[in-house]
């Protein structure tokens, strides 16, 4: 999940070669600043976002960490496809919870993007908007991005909110800015934190060790805040002789964001020893086999994580609104089978 500054995503310059490599004779500087040297067409940014994508090569090894120090060798950067820097309104179905002149709020599916980036370049929330709303959407956003100032992962579900006019992106961008948006969602963990209930205040920034994933830090990131609370639990590992009796094997979490960084919940599940189901990048360790029989089952391919609710202060009308959906059929199944077990 995520509602954080968004993270600028880059499309290739259609006159630059699909690849680019170069020889670099003397190492010692920092990886991303010698690469943005070396390849001069390529800012220091956007060198940052293609070793963060894998697409960077050091004699013919991947290279992803822009901290790293260079090394000499051959460089070898294979190009995005290019991708139309406006997006195109398409035809896509939207469930609408709420919409007036200012404002529209939907339940976004599992598996759809919030706007274009390399690999969902179409079929995303904007493309929707685009359509649904017509001329009718905030350009405050940019042209990739009109109308959203908040974001969830592609594959997370739930409650979002767009602006269609430039004051309501103003005031909703500033509600989120000031933490004054209630939000709250629901997940399905490995195990259960403990205690039961708690607040997680961490600094969360990319991690050292692969730039395409966030992590706890000691030094640098940005604070987040989340208050969790365990619903309900599923299940228990057998006893053996005289051990304490066995945690859960799977809960129901609700959790409540006081920040919103790139996969909070996610990170902040992850290092309470709990990591949502079906998590593929932050799951570390195996579920017990019931529960991944549970969720074959299910038909979870995802993160079992979803925006619940929703509630600010309409930023134009000052009316109080308030929107809340249940988890998805995958979750629901999900539930079901872990409260059979």
């Amino acid at each position: 999940m995520s509602d954080d500054p968004l993270i600028e995503d880059f499309a290739v310059d259609e006159d630059l070669p699909p690849v680019l490599e170069a020889r670099l004779e003397t190492g010692g500087a920092r990886l991303d600043k010698a690469l943005s040297d070396l390849f001069p067409s390529l800012s220091r940014a956007r060198v940052q976002a293609l070793l963060a994508e894998g697409v960077v090569t050091r004699d013919g090894q991947p290279v992803t960490t822009a901290s790293a120090k260079a090394l000499p060798g051959l460089y070898a950067v294979a190009l995005p496809a290019v991708i139309s820097a406006i997006p195109q309104p398409e035809d896509i179905p939207l469930r609408v919870l709420f919409e007036d002149a200012h404002l529209i709020v939907i339940d976004k599916p599992a598996g759809m993007a919030v706007h274009p980036a390399p690999g969902s370049e179409t079929g995303t929330l904007v493309n929707a908007l685009l359509h649904h709303c017509a001329a009718s959407l905030s350009g405050i956003g940019g042209v990739a991005r009109p109308g959203i100032v908040h974001r969830l992962d592609k594959h997370t579900s739930g409650v979002m909110v767009a602006a269609k006019s430039d004051a309501a992106h103003a005031g909703l961008s500033s509600l989120f800015a000031t933490h004054e948006i209630e939000r709250t969602y629901i997940a399905l963990v490995r195990g259960a934190p403990q205690p039961e209930r708690g607040r997680i205040i961490s600094n969360l920034g990319r991690s050292t060790g692969d730039r395409k994933k966030m992590a706890v830090l000691r030094v640098g990131g940005r604070e987040a805040i989340t208050d969790y609370v365990v619903d309900a639990t599923f299940g228990a590992a057998p006893r053996k002789g005289s051990r304490p009796a066995a945690p859960p094997l799977a809960a129901r979490i609700a959790c409540t964001l006081h920040t919103g960084r790139t996969h909070q919940i996610r990170v902040h599940m992850a290092s309470k020893g709990s990591p949502l189901l079906g998590d593929p990048v932050y799951g570390t360790g195996s579920p017990a086999q019931s529960v991944r029989e549970a969720i074959t089952a299910a038909g979870l391919d995802r993160q079992a994580l979803h925006a619940a609710n929703l509630g600010f202060v309409h930023p134009v009308t000052g009316e109080a609104l308030r929107f809340e959906t249940a988890p998805p059929e995958d979750m629901r199944l999900l539930e079901e089978g872990l409260a059979g077990l």
